[in-house]
């Protein structure tokens, strides 16, 4: 696995690259916002002691919020992307600082100050003369602990399509590519140690700073100062040096991973994503996002080699953005994406809203919906029908004896489900089945799309939600039973754009259309198991099917 690994990120170094860019780009950012608040408000905590535990408190509370939670809560806000990643980020990595600094400082010895103020010192001359100086090596723990902390917790940013390493974790585990999961693991954990080590580097100088030696005490001593107060006299610079080197190699990764472009931060103060298309570059720039799955991987390198190859396009891809279609189609409102592929039964219940079962009927009627109350609109359909499905281990089919989603029902009291989170919310998943099967398990389990085979075959879970495109439906291991009574609505895949990028850009429809009809069930399902069993990657395998069609 070691040598798969290393083979890996020799292969696709300037990918990996360019996520580590990325992800040093976010990692410090965060890191030096989290450095200048918290510090600010650690000592004004420590300065006004009164505030000090109504401040400690809310800050415990914020970190207490799950990160997907905090994520929900942000978008609305501040939408798709770095802007969301970096606050995020920034409000984690804020308790240790807060903490830390706040405890520096009410950790010196009162007699000190008290002599200092003796000595006709200003309030201001306190603080950075004494106070800092002698809290600077707390001060440098909490950063170094801080810094180590929000490196590891930037893999979450490229659940919302920020980029960074936590990209190769996630579409590893996607992908079922175990050797691109680790490569991403350790390149964090490498990064982690390697600032660590740095600031440990920081920390112990100013520890050292604070050991006065007796030459340093006899070019300082002046004749006029008591002499515990000249043995403890220091100076700021070396916890405003280690501040400083931190924010000048925040501002160094940040020109980084501009070079290094892909979904890297364009600047601090262009974080928040795009106003419209193409506003985080020039007007030729079209943002696609996709979900996390591996159709939808492939799905977007096709769309990125057909645009970039036929037209003046440039395409920025963003690969795998968690949670789907709830956060994609608010981004894609807002203007953070441009397009993105997206299926005809979750247009119409998961983003319309309506509760009675999709058909493709019912596909004008979407359209003009899409287009009156969301400024967007459907633009060729691939070809396919992705479908729901329920799939069973073959040891329970074969201890029920079941076969069809009526069998399953008068079985389901003595199993586990598992499923996505939405399944269980929406009107076309377990509501749904409940009501039209009579199907109540005895229980179910949230788990990400990515991990409920693996569930399924571990005996985790008894029963899981597939697509009937899936590369692993084959696997013997689980049976796909029969829908008898044609519950689930049809999935077919399509295009989701803005119309206001069709409208500046209208040489983009011609290349969607190019894809109409052009892939079937089993072509999509073929795609997806070289992918997921096979270890070949989404692009190679994109690009061979564009051939093979005659549209490269």
């Amino acid at each position: 696995m070691i040598e798969t690994m290393l083979t890996l990120l020799v292969e696709k170094r300037g990918w990996f690259f360019d996520l580590l860019a990325q992800h040093i780009g976010l990692s410090l950012v965060s890191i030096a916002l989290a450095a200048v608040i918290g510090l600010s408000l650690g000592i004004a905590i420590a300065q006004w002691r009164r505030g000090a535990k109504p401040v400690l408190a809310l800050v415990n509370f914020v970190y207490t919020i799950p990160s997907i939670a905090l994520f929900g809560f942000l978008i609305p806000v501040t939408g798709i992307g770095d802007l969301t990643a970096v606050v995020a980020l920034t409000v984690y990595a804020l308790l240790p600082m807060v903490r830390g600094t706040y405890a520096g400082l009410a950790a010196i010895d009162p007699a000190i100050v008290e002599a200092a103020r003796g000595m006709g010192s200003t309030d201001r001359q306190l603080l950075y003369r004494i106070e800092l100086p002698l809290a600077a090596p707390v001060i440098m723990s909490s950063i170094r602990t801080m810094a180590t902390m929000t490196i590891a917790l930037t893999g979450i940013a490229s659940f919302i399509g920020a980029g960074g390493l936590g990209v190769a974790i996630y579409r590893g585990i996607t992908t079922n590519n175990l050797a691109m999961t680790l490569a991403g693991s350790v390149l964090i954990a490498l990064l982690a140690i390697a600032v660590d080590a740095l600031l440990s580097i920081a920390e112990k100088a100013t520890r050292r700073h604070l050991e006065p030696s007796k030459e340093r005490t006899r070019a300082r001593r002046p004749a006029h100062a008591p002499a515990g107060m000249r043995a403890r006299r220091t100076r700021l610079a070396p916890a405003i040096g280690a501040f400083a080197a931190i924010m000048l190699v925040a501002g160094g990764a940040l020109a980084l991973a501009q070079r290094g472009g892909g979904d890297a931060l364009d600047a601090l103060g262009g974080l928040g994503g795009s106003d419209g298309p193409g506003a985080a570059g020039s007007d030729a720039v079209i943002s696609i996002a996709t979900k996390p799955m591996t159709e939808q991987y492939i799905l977007g390198e096709m769309l990125d080699l057909l645009i970039e190859r036929d037209t003046d396009l440039t395409v920025e891809l963003t690969q795998g953005v968690g949670g789907g279609t709830a956060n994609i189609e608010p981004g894609i409102e807002s203007g953070d994406f441009d397009l993105y592929p997206e299926y005809t039964g979750t247009g119409w219940n998961a983003v319309l809203k309506h509760e009675d079962t999709y058909d493709e009927s019912l596909f004008d009627t979407m359209q003009q919906e899409y287009e009156s109350q969301l400024g967007l609109t459907w633009v060729g359909q691939y070809g396919f029908d992705n479908t729901f499905g329920l799939a069973v281990s073959a040891d329970v089919a074969e201890r029920h004896n079941l076969r069809t989603y009526s069998d399953l029902a008068r079985a389901a009291g003595g199993l586990r489900l598992g499923a996505e989170p939405d399944f269980f919310d929406r009107q076309d998943g377990y509501p749904g089945l409940q009501e039209a099967y009579g199907m109540n398990f005895g229980s179910t389990r949230d788990m990400d799309i990515s991990l409920k085979y693996r569930a399924l075959f571990e005996g985790q879970v008894d029963a899981i939600v597939v697509s009937t495109t899936d590369g692993q439906v084959a696997d013997e291991r689980l049976v796909v039973l029969e829908d008898d009574r044609g519950f689930y609505p049809s999935y077919r895949c399509g295009n989701v754009v803005r119309l206001d990028t069709l409208a500046a850009h209208p040489e983009l429809q011609e290349e969607l259309l190019k894809l109409n009809g052009a892939i079937s069930d089993e072509e999509m399902a073929r795609m997806n198991n070289e992918v997921e069993t096979k270890s070949r990657e989404p692009r190679a395998v994109a690009e061979e099917f564009l051939v093979a069609k005659g549209l490269m």
